[in-house]
């Protein structure tokens, strides 16, 4: 069944077709919510290492670095669907290059609600917490503070554990973007650990 909500700024689904809707001016952002549990022992077997791994280049080169890392040995069905969602993105962005993040994370990473310093942004927390997001009526656009910049913190969105996210970033190129504010989720204080992916494209310099 394919599902499909659109309100305000955001999108969200169950099929990778939403991803195409990142470039209607008023959306910045959207949400493929899928089922993971195909990888779930797979993933276990991942939590349990502490890995980082970054790639970058084409398609062809980051797949190429992705089938032959000895650290992804044994995990077939993720490494998969890592080239899978690489894909994906390149389709969606239209680049030809990018920077693959994939690790093992237990530290609250960006702290502070933020726009990224790019064009689009893949996002997707296979294990653990997700991306927290702001939709745009929670947010003070003039608010230079993190606690002011949130209206409602009661209304701060999470995105589920396996859900693949592309962001709109600060200097997508066209005129009247806003991109999303988001943040990681703390976890140190619980000891918590995540498995992230984290994907770029390189036409613009990215942080």
């Amino acid at each position: 069944m394919s599902l499909e909500t659109k309100t305000k700024n955001w999108v969200i689904g169950d099929n990778f077709e939403v991803f195409s809707s990142i470039h209607q001016e008023d959306i910045n952002i959207v949400i493929n919510e899928r089922d993971t549990s195909s990888l779930e022992s797979e993933l276990e077997l991942l939590i349990q290492r502490d890995f980082e791994f970054r790639f970058s280049g084409t398609v062809e080169d980051i797949t190429r670095e992705i089938s032959e890392e000895p650290e992804l040995v044994g995990t077939p069905l993720v490494v998969e669907d890592l080239q899978k969602l690489l894909h994906s993105f390149k389709e969606v962005s239209e680049s030809s290059e990018f920077r693959l993040y994939f690790a093992t994370v237990s530290s609250n990473m960006c702290r502070k609600f933020h726009t990224d310093i790019n064009d689009l942004r893949m996002l997707c927390t296979y294990k653990g917490r997700g991306t927290l997001w702001l939709t745009e009526d929670n947010v003070s656009r003039e608010a230079e503070e993190d606690e002011s910049l949130v209206l409602d913190r009661d209304h701060i969105q999470e995105a589920k554990e396996g859900s693949v996210l592309i962001l709109k970033g600060a200097i997508y190129p066209k005129e009247g973007t806003r991109p999303v504010l988001h943040r990681s989720p703390s976890i140190e204080e619980s000891r918590g650990k995540r498995i992230l992916l984290r994907i770029d494209t390189t036409k613009f310099l990215n942080y």
